[in-house]
């Protein structure tokens, strides 16, 4: 089974792209598919209950006992990087819905695809994928101060606080939560140990999963937003460049060794375009801007990833 999991951790990029594209050529070629919307979120609660499953609880504690690093962690993704957003976001249109939809992605740091990127590119895995609930939590209880600081009362009053509640019950609370029970039934169980191995496999067909849903939901509703979603590219670009090098010298600042420093610089340069689409959805009038704009960053991130894995095993060599 491990070399089953090797293979696809190994290969993932070339997955997700492929999930991507099958997606479109279905979006395009198949009427109706608008509806499955309605899977997106039960998708993503199955993406991160897999990949929350990866962190023993005496993972937990070690990545909360690394104070060094969940600092560096913390102090890239929720200081540096948004005054790196608010930079980013004067060159835009002064289009409210549109600077909405890039704050929300470009605000949120990933914690699902994030870790295996990470452990290709020789950075601490393990440590990140122990802090992605530390990570979640946070994004969830910061985002709207943000967005109200960056958009102003008005703009910020779009986005409700149901949305936010019901992401923490489904995608936090319950994955984490059956995660745990998980792995106390396959420390005492030789069919749970089983079960554990087989689930081991998922995360990246379920990320996959998630991917391919994503496209084929939104892609029919998007024709109108074409031009939004050019007129953000320069920005994801420019982030996509300059967020893990602030990352990364967040971890040299905060004196973490070179494999926690990489984990930081790649927390830093991927975000959390999958999870925070159902929250864009949930806006009134998102459709067809912000979900172009979340999928755009997903797109022009994965590109980035396929530069990051390739180059920054060479930081702190």
């Amino acid at each position: 089974m491990q070399h089953v999991r090797d293979a696809l951790e190994r290969h993932q990029i070339s997955i997700y792209f492929a999930a991507v594209v099958i997606a479109t050529v279905v979006a395009l070629t198949v009427p109706g598919t608008a509806v499955l919307e309605g899977v997106i979120n039960p998708a993503l609660a199955v993406m991160l209950y897999v990949t929350f499953l990866q962190v023993p609880v005496a993972e937990l504690r070690r990545a909360f006992g690394q104070v060094q690093f969940l600092g560096a962690l913390l102090f890239a993704n929720f200081l540096v990087v948004p005054l790196l957003v608010w930079g980013l976001i004067q060159f835009l249109p002064a289009d409210p819905m549109l600077r909405l939809g890039v704050l929300l992605v470009l605000l949120t740091p990933c914690i699902d695809y994030v870790v295996t990127f990470a452990h290709l590119g020789r950075a601490d895995a393990r440590l990140l994928l122990a802090s992605t609930p530390a990570l979640l939590i946070t994004q969830m209880v910061l985002l709207p101060g943000y967005l109200r600081l960056f958009l102003g009362e008005d703009a910020a009053r779009l986005v409700q606080a149901g949305p936010f509640i019901h992401a923490f019950v489904w995608l936090i609370a319950i994955p984490l939560a059956l995660a745990a029970i998980t792995q106390l039934w396959t420390a005492k169980s030789a069919l749970g140990a089983s079960a554990s191995t087989g689930l081991g496999l998922l995360p990246v067909p379920a990320t996959a999963l998630v991917l391919f849903v994503v496209v084929a939901a939104v892609l029919p509703q998007l024709g109108p937003a074409i031009g939004s979603a050019l007129n953000v590219v320069p920005t994801y670009i420019a982030f996509a460049v300059l967020a893990p090098l602030l990352g990364w010298f967040v971890g040299l600042l905060f004196g973490i060794d070179a494999p926690a420093g990489r984990a930081v610089a790649f927390s830093a340069g991927t975000r959390n375009s999958l999870v925070v689409l159902p929250l864009a959805l949930s806006v009134p009038g998102a459709i067809p801007v912000l979900p172009a704009v979340i999928v755009t960053q997903t797109l022009v991130e994965l590109l980035g990833e396929l530069v990051y894995v390739r180059l920054m095993p060479r930081l702190g060599r």
